[in-house]
């Protein structure tokens, strides 16, 4: 997980605990009655619960989906690795038997100049 992805989850949930500490206060000051200030506090505490699980629902879909996507990439240049080895191989031994066949070509024109 990234260091900016850490921060806006740190921001989110910072707001969100804001938004339900001043709802709370708000509520304290309020002139109404304690029943219906017990149940607003209730129902601000069930939607600020809500909306700090749909924030941690949200950011672990995308660190999932980050990971997926990195995993997939992962995968593809490991593939391309494997590929680009494997022509290296067939290029190298390709060179390699060149190499052998221009040798004993200078072997046997040596030879006929030696005797």
């Amino acid at each position: 997980m990234k260091d900016s992805d850490k921060t806006v989850m740190v921001g989110a949930l910072m707001l969100v605990a804001g938004g339900i500490m001043g709802a709370g206060v708000a509520l304290l000051y309020a002139p109404q009655s304690g029943k219906k200030t017990r149940q607003d506090i209730a129902r601000y505490s069930r939607k600020a619960k809500r909306r700090a699980e749909d924030i941690v629902d949200d950011f672990t879909e995308s660190v999932s989906e980050l990971t997926e996507a990195v995993s997939e990439k992962a995968s593809e240049i490991l593939d391309k690795g494997k590929d680009v080895a494997q022509d290296a191989k067939r290029e190298l031994l390709r060179a390699i038997e060149e190499g052998q066949h221009k040798l004993e070509k200078q072997k046997s024109r040596l030879s006929k100049i030696i005797g």
